[in-house]
């Protein structure tokens, strides 16, 4: 009989295409996965891998068991997942990943409540962008991934995956106090100001650039904190999702854009997850945190 855990090694390799990669997955050293794909090969009596270069390449051997060895680990998944549903206690260790303004408006409510109510549960965070959330959540080193998804910049999501709404999330214009747009106004009325934005790459800057093709920030930054300082400086203006706003500084108001640009943040997981105790328990406890923010931005100081 195959060993399942030579199998996962030569899943690593075939995913990563290098042992120290596949290692760092794996939480092993280099060496300890080179020996389970040589007890693999012997095991098999085939040749699973060669050299080419810095990397290995699977052979046609290889090929094939590693295909095997996806579903086969797939099925464990689900199989784990199985018997955890038949628990009552949220247990175990869940990993999520959020963009950055989820991480500052969603997360904090979300993984106290997780905390609270399960004790036995171990949460962690990865702040990324979607993008690479979707990735982390592809190769299995995260648990559940929350996500904003444009609709200009729609997201690709694998067969695998399930994913649900929780939300829509709106994006005001902000402009220093004596700029000439009041009121409401078209995207297309703010074309020729001075943007501020965030960094290329961001799906914020990509829904920016393709609403408004030409358009490039002339500042480019990380965060909508900063954003809006720069803007309350009279440098330019800046679209501002609701989701990373409070109050905002002096200086500054808002124009309503119509149409309001609008992203969909979502909950995305392995659909071999989906009747572990542990994401319901998350989706839960962030739809809570979704609802608490919109009260929270209806109070807001406009």
């Amino acid at each position: 009989m195959i060993d399942v855990g030579r199998l996962r090694a030569l899943h690593a390799v075939a995913s990563y295409g290098t042992v120290l990669a596949a290692g760092q997955a794996l939480h092993c050293t280099p060496s300890a996965v080179s020996q389970q794909i040589s007890k693999l090969e012997r095991e098999t009596g085939s040749t699973l891998v060669e050299k080419d270069g810095r990397r290995l390449r699977l052979t046609e051997a290889g090929r094939v068991l590693a295909g095997h060895a996806e579903r086969v680990l797939s099925s464990l998944d689900e199989a784990e997942t199985a018997l955890a549903a038949h628990r009552d206690t949220v247990t175990g260790r869940l990993t999520m990943t959020a963009f950055a303004t989820a991480c500052r408006a969603l997360m904090p409510h979300a993984l106290r409540r997780l905390a609270t109510e399960h004790p036995q549960l171990t949460t962690g965070l990865i702040e990324v962008n979607p993008h690479e959330g979707l990735e982390l959540l592809r190769r299995g080193h995260v648990d559940l991934a929350v996500l904003d998804d444009w609709p200009e910049v729609a997201l690709t999501y694998p067969d695998f995956v399930v994913k649900i709404q929780i939300g829509e999330d709106h994006a005001d214009l902000v402009v220093p106090d004596d700029h000439r747009l009041v009121g409401e106004a078209t995207l297309e009325d703010a074309r020729h100001e001075r943007w501020i934005g965030v960094r290329a790459g961001d799906v914020c800057y990509e829904y920016l650039i393709r609403s408004l093709p030409g358009v490039v920030p002339d500042f480019q930054v990380g965060e909508f904190e900063t954003q809006l300082t720069l803007i309350a400086a009279g440098l330019g203006v800046g679209l501002i999702p609701r989701l990373a706003r409070g109050d905002l500084p002096a200086g500054t108001r808002i124009v309503r854009i119509n149409p309001a640009p609008t992203r969909r943040v979502v909950l995305a997981w392995r659909d071999s997850s989906a009747a572990r105790p542990a994401i319901r328990a998350a989706e839960q406890a962030l739809r809570e945190a979704w609802q608490i923010n919109r009260e929270r931005q209806a109070l807001l100081v406009r």
